[in-house]
């Protein structure tokens, strides 16, 4: 039986790797060593450890590693615990494989404590830039530690292996994100007031902001500029969901609780939605707005625009209904009254994939043999084409323009 130990820390991650956590649990062949840690064992942040118990998945450890502080130094010496803590459990568990998303300090410190360990690592979402904040730099080293990764577009996977990585460990297989949205079964508006609590309005906006942890500009600072900008509009509902525990998100869980304390009539805020309730609310909403990956990803493939604010998510792939704005008061509201201009009828072509992201991740984890834990590097070579994977070969300049705008995009050009 083949041991697969599966990480999760945020409420958004866990959303994302439910699906291929459920697949995992319910494979006769296969053992779920689900290590759960981070915000998820947080009361600050809405113990949701126990939506992963409440359902059905068995947590054979939960990694304690989160100090209540997150200066630069606090973060640091939480993922020092998380290091520790991790090595511990992977030695108990002995998993023939860990599976890991994206780009957290956490996420971080397994990868480093299973590669002392000798556990090989699959990683789900490496090659992705996010240029305002030092998760871009987490990301690529996850990328170097790890034996298999699973990218969610085609770029993405040409830039894993641009980082040396042998392109036979390297499949595209889309966004994890879209899988939810194909899978659950959503709420209807009136079943989604009777979730929320509330009733929408006229209009309504879902908000998440995250601190940009390599920016000058404090994120009290960017945050006072988006609420400067919501509050000049008129008939209108704002959803908030708080910030992960990253370096200064306490100040923006502050400022957040203390605008809603203030305007209980046309704002909420929550700790969590969830998967269900969040997906249910952005179909609803006539825009969401902050600097979430979830901007990016999920929220164009409900047709529903994006506003999305500073550096956070800078050389992501991005759709059409993506609006980009600096962090200032009069972009963010140019950017609102774009996004609310949106026509949602228009046809949108989604970069992400097709929605089966956890399916092939499994398929390819149940049928293929253990990665080995040494790997060469793969070398391009002088005549190498980054856009096509090609040596020696052109590509045609409007392919070149696809790729090297998801390197180097600033703003739509709309």
């Amino acid at each position: 039986m083949r041991k697969i130990c599966i990480v999760t820390g945020t409420r958004a991650e866990y959303g994302l790797l439910s699906p291929l956590i459920r697949a995992v649990h319910e494979d006769p062949e296969m053992e779920l060593q689900l290590l759960v840690t981070g915000m998820h064992l947080s009361p600050e942040f809405g113990n949701t450890w126990t939506q992963i118990r409440d359902d059905g998945f068995p947590i054979a450890k939960k990694i304690e590693m989160l100090l209540s502080s997150d200066t630069a130094v606090g973060i640091s010496k939480s993922n020092a615990l998380a290091l520790i803590s991790f090595a511990e459990a992977l030695n108990e568990l002995q998993p023939d494989i860990m599976i890991v998303l994206g780009d957290r300090t956490e996420t971080f410190a397994a990868v480093q404590a299973a590669l002392i360990a000798g556990v090989p690592t699959g990683h789900i979402s490496g090659g992705e830039l996010t240029m305002g904040a030092y998760d871009d730099a987490i990301r690529h080293s996850i990328t170097k530690m790890s034996q298999l990764h699973f990218t969610a577009t085609e770029v993405y996977r040409r830039r894993v292996i641009q980082l040396g990585e042998q392109p036979a460990s390297v499949f595209n297989v889309g966004a994890p994100g879209l899988d939810n949205i194909r899978r659950l079964p959503l709420l209807s508006r009136e079943e989604l007031e009777q979730a929320l609590g509330c009733r929408l309005r006229r209009r309504n906006l879902l908000i998440t902001f995250h601190p940009v942890t390599l920016e000058q500009q404090s994120a009290a600072g960017q945050f006072g500029e988006l609420l400067a900008a919501l509050d000049e509009l008129d008939d209108c509902l704002l959803i908030f969901t708080k910030p992960n525990s990253d370096k200064d998100g306490r100040s923006i869980i502050a400022l957040t609780d203390d605008y809603v304390a203030r305007r209980p009539q046309t704002s909420i805020a929550f700790d969590s939605l969830g998967q269900l309730r969040y997906l249910s609310a952005v179909r609803q909403m006539d825009a969401v707005v902050g600097n979430s990956s979830s901007g990016i990803v999920e929220v164009p493939a409900l047709q529903v625009p994006t506003v999305n604010i500073g550096d956070r998510q800078r050389g992501r792939l991005r759709a059409p209904s993506v609006f980009d704005c600096e962090p200032r008061r009069a972009d963010i509201s140019r950017a609102l009254q774009q996004a609310l201009a949106y026509d949602r009828r228009r046809p949108l072509q989604h970069p992400y994939g097709d929605g089966h992201a956890c399916e092939k991740i499994f398929d390819i984890l149940k049928h293929s043999p253990a990665p080995a834990l040494k790997k060469a590097f793969y070398d391009l070579g002088p005549d190498f084409d980054p856009f096509t994977l090609r040596f020696g070969e052109a590509t045609p300049d409007t392919d070149r323009g696809c790729s090297r705008e998801a390197s180097t995009d600033t703003n739509n050009k709309q």
